[in-house]
This record gives C-alpha cells, structure tokens and sequence, in this order.
C-alpha cells in the first residue's frame, strides 16, 4: 500500500521560518532510515503558501485563481512523503520515530488500481503503466 503523509503547516513554516541545521540532519538521518528500509519512494517540503495558489473551478468551466498567503495555517501543507508499506499501522509505527518536537501529521492511503473497479478499463491502465515507466524513468 501508498500513503501520502502529509505534515501540516504551522504559523512558523507559513511565516517562511526554515529549520535550523540540527533539524534538517535529524529529518535527513531520518529520511535517509525510511530509504534503507525501503519505505520512502518521494518527500519534499513546501514555500509557505504566499509563495502559492489555488485554481477554484465552479462546475461550468470557468476558473478562478487565488494568489497565497492563504489562512488557518493547520489546514495547510508544509511538505510530504509518499512510502509503501503493508499498512496504515506500519505507517503509523514508522511516523513515531519522526524527529518533530510538535505539530500534527496526517497519514492518508493513496488509490491503488483496485479502487476504481470497472472504471479502470485495459486502455486506461495500460496508458496510466506508460505515464509512470515515463515518470520513473526521468527520476533515474
């Protein structure tokens, strides 16, 4: 299974404040635990969201865009990984080891194939298997 583990923003990461030298080698011994055992296939952290923007889509084709900074900074994002592991508990136990001193994280499954049933036709999976041999071979 994938799960998107997603670190909530907090009112210093919107304010743009970095992390000092001890967190980044706590995070980077971290992560680099994660890739050793396997678990880890991607992760980055984000720009404070007035460095972003949302596309509202309304049903009728029409967009509109809404330039950052955007508020309730627990509602936002401050970076994320994406692992594989056999379950959600397995994610959970390796989301304790995390080297954060406060803040909250959120643990979500990520679609596999079987979600979509009948909808996943053998055209829309064989284009979808060319996207990501596309993806993985550009990150090689």
């Amino acid at each position: 299974m994938r799960f998107m583990v997603i670190v909530k923003s907090t009112p210093e990461t919107e304010q743009g404040v970095m992390p000092t030298s001890d967190e980044l080698a706590a995070m980077g011994n971290y992560n680099e635990e994660l890739v050793k055992a396997g678990v880890m296939l991607a992760g980055d952290g984000l720009y404070s969201s007035d460095k972003g923007a949302r596309v509202r889509f309304d049903g009728k084709g029409a967009t509109t865009v809404i330039d950052g900074p955007f508020t309730e900074s627990k509602e936002l994002i401050a970076g994320f990984w994406i692992w594989e592991l056999p379950s959600l508990q397995d994610a959970v136990e390796w989301l304790k080891k995390a080297p954060f001193q406060e803040g909250e994280v959120e643990i979500r499954q990520v679609h596999g194939d079987e979600a979509f049933g009948d909808a996943l036709t053998p055209e829309i999976k064989a284009q979808e298997d060319r996207m990501r041999e596309q993806i993985a071979s550009r990150s090689q």
